[in-house]
């Protein structure tokens, strides 16, 4: 780790199976092992999934700041994830490719990339490695032997499942209450033998169709295609080893997938995979979380009404990671305006300025405490209002910049405009955003009265002479 950090800025992260905050140190020394559970690209992304990768940029960018190297992993789902966590249902890949009328195949690599261009839109680093689970079949099978090896698995009519009794620790992670959930169950099990059992191959129906065959390889139990957990625990330990620093994923895998992969691991190995479990909660619209199957707004959905994607980033950043977030237009539109004044009054600011130390150790320590990035934005601001000199403000917002990813050098109009003409096509933006378009025409006419003249374009807008 970087010797020059101030020491009361030691990065400090919450684990969720330890539920605390917790000194990080890496397992090596200046290097972290991450490990990120990716899409399942049955379909486009929604901005809800998009949030939980940029706080893993977030957290990734930190540590980088700390003087770590990061060596990051990230799969792709595009087999063995069924549409019930209760290993029911057809692959999520299969319905998608049904839908759409084409392969399996064709699906996966189309939503990839449109996931991972809407990952650049949003300034997200790429990851170290991106590992597909349909490249690591043979990788997948020999972990599911060495479990058969250890006992902890059965067959039933429809495949191969983990005995999750055989494990006494089994939903830590989720603090699950085996035994309630057991005495409450209301659904068939089929053959499987308890409810929180699941599914590690599972075998091709023989009435598959000719999309469904696509997706499936030979095994020692037979024909199929893998379960959803396996291939996380396969993969991580393919790429990280037996144990690594940092696990990361939504919410919404704490109470199967995750439990499922400590499971795996656990079974295999006799100790969980990572020393630090992270999870990023729900974006909300209207109190419901935001999913592909519901409700979703996607990030193209944005920019074909004017909004820069950054804009979105800056939204995101005003919440805390560990936090629900109520998602409004009104408030993306408000971040699209605070992002325009910063970068306004950074492009008028000469350069050649110095960080300044007591406000870069600030910054630090709020980052380093589980990556606090809405008291980070409000220092920012604080230090456009400080009596630093321009250059040094600059500077100093910069080096903030490293960790938050914005753009902030972005030149979005000329420093030669006047500050008060500035402020007058600020206050017609936000009458745009409030809708109080009678404001908005009278804030025009008043600036064209000034011998300017304002555009308004995706990006935002740009103000010219006359």
């Amino acid at each position: 780790m970087n010797n020059n950090q101030d020491s009361t800025a030691h990065l400090q992260l919450f684990d969720t199976y330890r539920r605390g905050l917790f000194p990080f140190t890496s397992l090596l020394e200046d290097v972290v092992s991450l490990y990120v559970c990716g899409p399942t690209v049955y379909d486009y992304a929604h901005i809800g999934n998009l949030r939980n990768y940029l706080f893993v940029d977030i957290l990734r960018r930190v540590l980088e700041a700390n003087g770590y190297r990061v060596k990051h992993v990230m799969n792709i789902t595009d087999v063995g994830h069924l549409t019930s966590d209760a290993d029911s249902g057809e692959d999520k890949m299969l319905k998608g490719a049904r839908m759409r009328q084409r392969s399996a195949w064709d699906i996966a690599k189309y939503f990839e990339a449109a996931f991972l261009k809407n990952m650049q839109q949003l300034q997200i680093l790429s990851p170290t490695v991106l590992c597909r689970a349909t490249e690591h079949i043979d990788e997948q099978i020999e972990y599911i032997q060495a479990l058969e090896i250890k006992g902890f698995t059965y067959q039933t009519a429809d495949g191969i499942y983990f005995d999750t009794r055989k494990l006494h620790s089994y939903g830590y992670l989720a603090r699950l209450d085996i035994e309630g959930l057991q005495a409450g169950k209301r659904v068939d099990l089929g053959g499987k033998r308890h409810l929180t059992d699941f599914a590690l191959w599972k075998f091709s129906p023989d009435n598959s169709t000719e999309v469904e065959r696509q997706m499936q390889w030979s095994s020692p139990w037979g024909v199929g295609f893998p379960g959803w957990h396996i291939e996380c625990s396969a993969m991580s330990e393919r790429y990280l080893g037996k144990k690594f620093d940092i696990h990361v994923g939504g919410e919404d895998h704490i109470n199967v997938h995750h439990s499922n992969e400590i499971a795996q691991c656990e079974g295999r190995h006799g100790q969980q995979p990572a020393t630090f479990w992270m999870h990023g909660r729900f974006l909300q619209m209207a109190g419901e979380k935001l999913s592909k199957s519901g409700s979703s707004i996607r990030l193209d959905d944005l920019i074909s009404e004017g909004v820069e994607p950054l804009a979105l980033r800056y939204l995101f950043l005003t919440s805390h990671y560990r936090s629900h977030m109520q998602f409004s237009v009104k408030a993306l539109h408000s971040s699209a305006l605070a992002l325009k004044r910063l970068r306004v009054m950074l492009a008028s600011w000469p350069d050649h300025g110095s960080v300044d130390p007591v406000l870069k150790n600030s910054f630090n320590r709020l980052v380093n405490r589980d990556l606090n990035t809405p008291q980070a934005l409000a220092l920012l601001w604080k230090v456009t209002k400080s009596e630093l000199c321009e250059p040094n403000k600059k500077a100093t917002i910069l080096y903030f910049d490293k960790v938050l990813g914005l753009s902030l050098k972005m030149n979005p109009v000329s420093a030669a405009v006047p500050q008060h003409i500035l402020q007058l096509a600020e206050l017609r933006q936000q009458a745009r955003v409030d809708k109080n378009w009678r404001r908005s025409d009278v804030l025009r006419e008043q600036l064209l009265g000034l011998g300017y003249q304002i555009i308004d374009s995706a990006e935002g807008f740009k103000i010219s002479r006359k």
